[in-house]
Protein backbone atom coordinates (compact mmCIF):
# COMPACT_ATOMS: atom_id res chain seq x y z
CA UNK A 1 0.00 0.00 0.00
CA UNK A 2 1.34 3.35 -1.02
CA UNK A 3 -0.02 6.77 -0.38
CA UNK A 4 -0.39 8.09 -3.89
CA UNK A 5 0.39 11.60 -5.07
CA UNK A 6 -3.35 12.28 -5.18
CA UNK A 7 -3.78 11.48 -1.48
CA UNK A 8 -0.66 13.47 -0.68
CA UNK A 9 -2.16 16.45 -2.52
CA UNK A 10 -5.48 15.92 -0.71
CA UNK A 11 -3.63 16.03 2.63
CA UNK A 12 -1.94 19.28 1.59
CA UNK A 13 -5.25 20.82 0.49
CA UNK A 14 -6.90 19.86 3.78
CA UNK A 15 -3.93 21.27 5.69
CA UNK A 16 -4.41 24.52 3.75
CA UNK A 17 -8.06 24.61 4.82
CA UNK A 18 -7.40 23.68 8.45
CA UNK A 19 -7.50 27.31 9.60
CA UNK A 20 -11.25 27.37 9.03
CA UNK A 21 -11.14 30.28 6.59
CA UNK A 22 -12.36 30.33 3.02
CA UNK A 23 -9.43 29.81 0.65
CA UNK A 24 -9.37 30.06 -3.14
CA UNK A 25 -8.15 27.17 -5.27
CA UNK A 26 -5.37 29.40 -6.61
CA UNK A 27 -4.17 30.15 -3.07
CA UNK A 28 -4.40 26.49 -2.04
CA UNK A 29 -2.43 25.47 -5.09
CA UNK A 30 0.26 28.06 -4.51
CA UNK A 31 0.56 27.69 -0.73
CA UNK A 32 0.43 23.89 -0.66
CA UNK A 33 2.42 23.25 -3.85
CA UNK A 34 -0.44 21.39 -5.57
CA UNK A 35 -0.86 21.82 -9.34
CA UNK A 36 -4.14 23.65 -9.88
CA UNK A 37 -5.56 21.06 -12.31
CA UNK A 38 -5.10 18.38 -9.63
CA UNK A 39 -6.54 20.63 -6.93
CA UNK A 40 -9.85 20.95 -8.80
CA UNK A 41 -10.09 17.19 -9.29
CA UNK A 42 -9.26 16.47 -5.65
CA UNK A 43 -11.61 19.13 -4.32
CA UNK A 44 -14.43 17.61 -6.36
CA UNK A 45 -13.86 14.25 -4.63
CA UNK A 46 -13.56 15.88 -1.21
CA UNK A 47 -16.78 17.83 -1.83
CA UNK A 48 -18.63 14.70 -2.94
CA UNK A 49 -17.49 12.99 0.29
CA UNK A 50 -18.78 15.92 2.35
CA UNK A 51 -15.38 16.96 3.68
CA UNK A 52 -15.16 20.35 1.97
CA UNK A 53 -17.60 22.90 0.62
CA UNK A 54 -16.78 24.65 -2.63
CA UNK A 55 -18.34 28.07 -2.95
CA UNK A 56 -18.65 29.64 -6.40
CA UNK A 57 -18.69 33.25 -7.52
CA UNK A 58 -16.82 36.40 -6.59
CA UNK A 59 -16.84 35.44 -2.91
CA UNK A 60 -16.03 31.83 -3.74
CA UNK A 61 -13.42 29.49 -2.40
CA UNK A 62 -13.20 26.35 -0.35
CA UNK A 63 -13.84 25.66 3.30
CA UNK A 64 -13.84 22.57 5.49
CA UNK A 65 -17.27 21.03 6.00
CA UNK A 66 -16.12 18.75 8.83
CA UNK A 67 -13.34 18.83 11.36
CA UNK A 68 -10.11 17.05 10.49
CA UNK A 69 -10.53 15.17 13.76
CA UNK A 70 -13.51 13.41 12.16
CA UNK A 71 -11.63 11.98 9.15
CA UNK A 72 -8.95 9.28 9.22
CA UNK A 73 -6.14 8.69 6.76
CA UNK A 74 -7.81 5.41 5.76
CA UNK A 75 -11.06 7.23 4.99
CA UNK A 76 -9.20 9.81 2.92
CA UNK A 77 -7.46 7.07 0.97
CA UNK A 78 -10.83 5.49 0.24
CA UNK A 79 -12.22 8.84 -0.91
CA UNK A 80 -9.25 9.25 -3.26
CA UNK A 81 -10.08 5.73 -4.50
CA UNK A 82 -6.72 4.29 -3.69
CA UNK A 83 -6.24 0.59 -3.92
CA UNK A 84 -5.27 -0.21 -0.36
CA UNK A 85 -4.39 -3.85 -1.00
CA UNK A 86 -0.86 -4.86 -0.03
CA UNK A 87 -0.92 -7.37 -2.90
CA UNK A 88 -3.27 -7.87 -5.84
CA UNK A 89 -4.79 -11.05 -4.43
CA UNK A 90 -6.37 -8.96 -1.65
CA UNK A 91 -8.67 -7.25 -4.14
CA UNK A 92 -12.30 -8.40 -4.12
CA UNK A 93 -13.04 -11.01 -6.78
CA UNK A 94 -9.39 -11.85 -7.45
CA UNK A 95 -8.91 -15.33 -8.93
CA UNK A 96 -5.63 -16.82 -7.67
CA UNK A 97 -3.78 -18.56 -10.47
CA UNK A 98 -1.59 -20.46 -7.99
CA UNK A 99 -4.59 -21.89 -6.14
CA UNK A 100 -6.18 -22.83 -9.44
CA UNK A 101 -3.02 -24.56 -10.66
CA UNK A 102 -2.57 -26.48 -7.40
CA UNK A 103 -6.21 -27.30 -6.69
CA UNK A 104 -6.18 -25.26 -3.48
CA UNK A 105 -8.86 -22.93 -2.18
CA UNK A 106 -6.65 -20.83 0.09
CA UNK A 107 -3.02 -19.84 -0.28
CA UNK A 108 -0.95 -19.74 2.93
CA UNK A 109 0.75 -16.54 1.74
CA UNK A 110 -2.65 -14.94 1.17
CA UNK A 111 -3.76 -15.84 4.70
CA UNK A 112 -0.75 -14.15 6.27
CA UNK A 113 -0.99 -11.09 4.03
CA UNK A 114 -4.71 -10.77 4.80
CA UNK A 115 -3.83 -10.48 8.48
CA UNK A 116 -1.20 -7.84 7.73
CA UNK A 117 -3.71 -6.00 5.53
CA UNK A 118 -6.30 -5.88 8.32
CA UNK A 119 -3.73 -4.59 10.82
CA UNK A 120 -2.56 -1.90 8.41
CA UNK A 121 -6.13 -0.75 7.69
CA UNK A 122 -6.91 -0.70 11.41
CA UNK A 123 -3.82 1.44 12.08
CA UNK A 124 -4.60 3.89 9.25
CA UNK A 125 -8.18 4.17 10.54
CA UNK A 126 -7.05 4.76 14.14
CA UNK A 127 -5.54 8.20 13.49
CA UNK A 128 -7.43 11.33 12.50
CA UNK A 129 -6.03 13.74 9.94
CA UNK A 130 -5.88 16.32 12.73
CA UNK A 131 -3.60 14.02 14.71
CA UNK A 132 -1.42 13.19 11.70
CA UNK A 133 -1.03 16.80 10.54
CA UNK A 134 -0.89 18.67 13.82
CA UNK A 135 -0.23 16.06 16.51
CA UNK A 136 -3.42 16.76 18.45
Amino acid sequence: MLITRETDYALRILRGLAGGERVTVADLSRNEQVPQQFAYKILKKLQKAGIVRVLRGAEGGCILAVGLDQVTLYQLMQIMEENSAVISCMRPGYQCHWCKAHGETVCRVHSHLASIQKNLERELDAHSLQEIMFGS
